[in-house]
């Protein structure tokens, strides 16, 4: 394979603008959906899933085993990927789509009828797994063909903003789930959430599967797919063309993704356990990421602009040294007695370190694959390092808090250390928007 062929950024046959605004919404819409229902059980697994599923003699193991169900999830996401990849290289990525919105929602739905253990013993906790690796495959499948539809889409100084709208759905799926939680905390008593309360916002998913449907159902793949579908030059296993002949830029995406995914499941999900334990409060970590989560909105789409104007690689640096930098702030924050200015810091490591990375993320990774393996390529890269990053952190993060004697020391030290990983995968990532930006003042000159 030539570099010239893996250097190429997607190219665009024009979309109609009336097609670019239905797809900005179906990226956003739908994406929010997919992550509503995935981060409601990280929400979950913080607050109630460790009694109400896992319960033992030790609230320390039961904590562990709400954490490590939550990573089942993760384990998954990476074979969803995969399959999802295949099938959206060969027959478009609008179909699948479809069937992971369709497939997380009746997952969600169903978590929120289970009995809990108290009634049917450990089936509980057997049923609430593999529902979970059924979110897996769903969340597996859905970024992928969302990022590429979005970007596919963009015109090709505007990738890094087109991008963003799919990354914007998690900080909007972020905040329904957690404001979801806060409604229902806030409307019933101790013991109404924990009889039925935390099952309302799962039910409810049902409503919102429905709107992400009517929206994604209008709208088609991008010209560039359907050209290489009409001339017949898909790859019959780009699977196996992304391993033998795209390795580089695979492992690169890998790397890249780690530190910036396990710094979101540290600050919404462990934290949300962390200050339950040592400062006694349930609610002030929920708050403090639904705010963020709402900023979340606004700086995604920032960073993504930012990066059609600078270049992916800058900004994405700028966004690993301010990571491994924010947990020693962070965490030193949080050792002391007030939460008052909690949201503030949130924001910090939220919007300011970690968008920084995100909103770039899906132009970026496009960038690295051929529109033949693309959504395999981004796929996989983007699967796995979820799973090396954001799906073990949790329970990385409590068993670390533990060997550190009860000080979150060597959580910022783990952290750092994985920061430094996708830093120097960064610099090593192939940056075609800057080329392109050298190539525009040449032109001007």
């Amino acid at each position: 394979m030539s570099t010239e062929l893996l250097d190429r950024p997607p190219t665009v046959t024009e979309s109609t603008p009336r097609e670019k605004r239905r797809v900005l919404l179906a990226a956003f819409s739908g994406t929010t959906i997919e992550w509503y229902d995935f981060y409601l059980y990280g929400t979950a697994a913080a607050l109630i899933f460790n009694v109400q599923f896992f319960p033992s003699e030790s609230a320390f193991a039961s904590t562990i085993a709400s954490y490590a169900s939550l990573g089942v999830g993760f384990l998954a996401r990476p074979l969803g990927g995969i399959i999802a990849g295949h099938l959206g290289d060969r027959i478009g990525r609008k179909s699948l789509l479809v069937a992971s919105l369709l497939l997380m929602g009746v997952a969600s739905f169903f978590i929120g009828l289970v009995p809990n253990y108290a009634a049917i013993g450990w089936w509980a906790a057997a049923a609430l797994v593999f529902l979970r690796l059924v979110q897996g495959l769903a969340a597996g499948a859905e970024w992928g063909g969302s990022a590429l539809l979005s970007v596919e889409h963009a015109p090709a100084n505007r990738r890094g903003l087109f991008g963003s709208f799919t990354q914007i759905g998690s900080a909007a799926g972020m905040l329904l789930a957690t404001g979801a939680f806060v409604v229902v905390q806030s409307l019933t008593t101790d013991e109404q959430f924990a009889a039925f309360g935390w099952r309302i916002p799962f039910l409810f998913s049902v409503v919102l599967v429905v709107i992400g449907l009517w929206i994604r159902l209008g709208v088609r793949d991008a010209p560039e797919f359907r050209e290489l579908k009409e001339s017949g030059r898909t790859e019959r296993t780009p699977v196996a063309v992304i391993i033998t002949q795209h390795w580089r830029p695979l492992l690169i995406t890998i790397a890249q993704r780690i530190a910036q995914n396990s710094i979101y499941f540290l600050i919404t999900v462990y934290v949300l356990s962390y200050l339950v334990d040592t400062h006694g409060d349930s609610q002030a970590g929920v708050q403090a990421v639904m705010i963020a989560s709402a900023v979340g909105i606004l700086t995604t789409p920032f960073w993504g602009w930012l990066s059609d104007a600078f270049g992916r690689k800058p900004v994405t640096v700028f966004g690993y040294v301010a990571i491994a930098a924010f947990v020693w702030i962070f965490f030193a924050y949080l050792s002391g007695d007030s939460l008052a200015l909690l949201p503030l810091l949130v924001i910090l490591g939220m919007n300011i370190a970690h968008d920084a990375v995100y909103g770039p993320q899906a132009a970026w990774f496009a960038e690295q694959f051929p529109v033949e393996v693309r959504y395999s390529g981004v796929s996989m890269g983007y699967q796995i390092g979820s799973v090396i990053g954001g799906g073990i952190m949790p329970m990385v993060a409590a068993l670390l808090f533990q060997l550190g004697g009860g000080t979150p020391w060597l959580i910022c030290a783990y952290v750092t250390f994985i920061s430094l990983i996708s830093l120097t995968a960064t610099l090593l990532a192939r940056d075609p928007r800057k080329a392109e930006l050298r190539a525009e003042r040449a032109l001007r000159q």
